[in-house]
């Protein structure tokens, strides 16, 4: 028993939780074709509820974080599992777009905000000492980004032989399960300690919002969750108008997942040795430069693939250095909500990323345009990330004006 209360224990039961709840947002791709068939919508209609989706989970996650800071991180994470199970189940049965926006789009937002990084990681930022804080967020991302790998062959081997409404109640099954995986995630105490004297929650938001460096990570973080929903929602589909096969969408979605557990832990590391706003531009940067290269030549299998592992080692290495950046400058004590509030930024990126490609695909008939946004959203972030004041907040308001 007294092994469930180390750090270790918290990291891996942690990265298990975020895994199974971002693995089944990896692979939504999967049922975008199978479900608009089945229920005679357009790619727009599903789009719209993954977008709503990805708003819901930026606008909820303060909130979760506030009630995370406030009364510890275990018990959001064990409600949120269990709301994202019946989330799957319902969005399974909905029969109408407004069943399937409510579902899809709603409940599992709201679920994400809970089971996700957010909560994950503002969990272990406080769990683990500071001098260990990159590894453990490093080793937290790479856990979760096998459970995504996992995810996308078992997810697609479950449409493929029960049918996608038996793949997302199997999936909801997963999720209830891992609930008890929330008891080692037990940061009450860390929670409930002072961090600096007389300092409250309003103090700390009030802070972080007069501060020019919030803002822009909150912007250039936009550019991240661009750039994810879109590939995460539209790439299977993108590579079936260019006359792949359902099989390479999957493993174009399987090297990313697995790509991401070295690039999120590696990224998670190199945290702890160089700037993390400079890691942060340089990861920006090599995204839209592998972007471009992609829709700028000749589309093979090899280029998929190969694209597929340069976009999986910068997937989610940006999220362990965001919110290392947020901890490093405005502390610990309210890091879940302070990093709900710079994940908006990334949810309404996410928004308008994935609506956007479902719109403009219809409109158009290709998705040219989103992918020259992406490329350009990229770069404005690693401009936007080389002016943040890096310094903890207590040094930077000592320092003379």
């Amino acid at each position: 028993m007294k092994y469930l209360k180390t750090p270790l224990a918290a990291v891996l039961c942690g990265g298990i939780i975020m895994g199974l709840a971002l693995g089944m947002r990896h692979v939504q791709g999967l049922f975008m074709l199978p479900m608009t068939s089945a229920r005679g919508w357009g790619r727009e209609e599903f789009a719209l509820a993954i977008a709503l989706q990805n708003l819901v989970w930026g606008l909820a996650q303060p909130f979760t974080g506030m009630i995370a800071d406030r009364y510890g991180s275990r018990r959001v994470l064990a409600a949120a599992c269990l709301l994202y199970a019946l989330g799957l189940v319902l969005m399974a049965h909905a029969a109408t777009n407004m069943q399937l926006l409510l579902t899809g789009g709603l409940l599992i937002g709201m679920a994400l905000s809970g089971t996700a990084f957010g909560t994950v990681y503002g969990a272990l930022s406080r769990i683990v000492p500071p001098q260990r804080r990159s590894w453990a967020l490093g080793l937290a991302g790479a856990v979760g980004g096998v459970g995504q790998f996992a995810m996308v062959p078992a997810a697609q081997g479950l449409i493929s032989g029960a049918g996608w409404m038996a793949a997302l109640a199997i999936i909801a099954l997963l999720l209830a399960l891992a609930a008890p995986l929330a008891f080692p995630m037990d940061d009450s105490a860390a929670a409930s300690a002072p961090q600096q004297p007389g300092q409250s929650m309003r103090r700390a938001i009030a802070e972080a919002l007069s501060h020019r460096g919030f803002w822009l990570l909150n912007l250039g973080f936009f550019a991240c969750g661009f750039q994810l929903a879109f590939i995460a929602g539209h790439f299977p589909a993108y590579l079936l108008d260019q006359g792949f096969s359902a099989n390479t969408g999957v493993m174009a979605l399987a090297i990313v997942a697995l790509a991401n557990v070295a690039g999120t832990y590696w990224c998670g590391k190199l945290g702890n040795i160089y700037r993390r706003k400079h890691l942060l531009a340089w990861l920006y940067c090599a995204r839209s430069a592998a972007m471009l290269l992609f829709i700028a030549a000749p589309i093979s299998t090899a280029s998929i693939y190969l694209f597929s592992c340069a976009m999986g080692l910068t997937w989610l290495g940006t999220v362990p250095l965001t919110n290392g950046l947020v901890s490093q400058v405005f502390g610990v004590k309210y890091i879940s909500t302070l990093f709900g509030l710079v994940f908006v930024g990334h949810q309404l990126g996410g928004f308008l990323g994935v609506w956007l490609g479902g719109a403009v695909f219809d409109a158009t008939h290709s998705y040219d345009l989103v992918w020259a946004a992406s490329v350009g959203v990229g770069l404005v972030a690693a401009l936007l990330h080389w002016p943040i004041d890096d310094r903890a907040l207590a040094a930077q308001q000592m320092a003379p004006a």
